[in-house]
């Protein structure tokens, strides 16, 4: 890890605002990230930024899910309903008690947990 942005915003309006910084900063030849499982819209633009960033600056796309930077902790949903990934599963589940999740990147990541597959997971429908 070279350097580390927090931000407490909204994805919306958190990810284009440090996206530009990067890009001022940094020549980016390939960007690793979370497709999901969480919030439809943070997943939405997620994926939309980034891919475009891929189209217009030529820039290789590699995802996971977002397990691999949570140690595989819950993952919140809706209400009470929390993401959750057993033998390489994702489901839902209901769990009473609330849980905090937090995300952290590593020092280094681990490609082999990559792939090319960058569509958003989507486990939950549109509402």
């Amino acid at each position: 890890m070279i350097k580390s942005i927090c931000s407490e915003q909204q994805t919306s309006e958190a990810l284009p605002l440090i996206f530009k910084d990067i890009l001022e900063e940094f020549t980016c030849k390939r960007i690793f990230f979370a497709r999901g499982p969480g919030s439809f819209m943070a997943i939405k633009i997620t994926y939309i930024l980034l891919r475009t960033l891929s189209i217009v600056k030529g820039i290789e796309l590699f995802a996971t899910d977002g397990f691999n930077f949570n140690q595989n902790s819950p993952i919140k949903a809706m209400r009470k309903m929390y993401f959750v990934k057993e033998d390489e599963l994702i489901k839902t589940e209901f769990i009473e008690d609330e849980i905090k999740c937090d995300f952290y990147l590593p020092q280094n990541l681990k490609i082999e947990n990559f792939s090319k597959d960058i569509e958003p997971l989507y486990i939950l429908p549109a509402v």
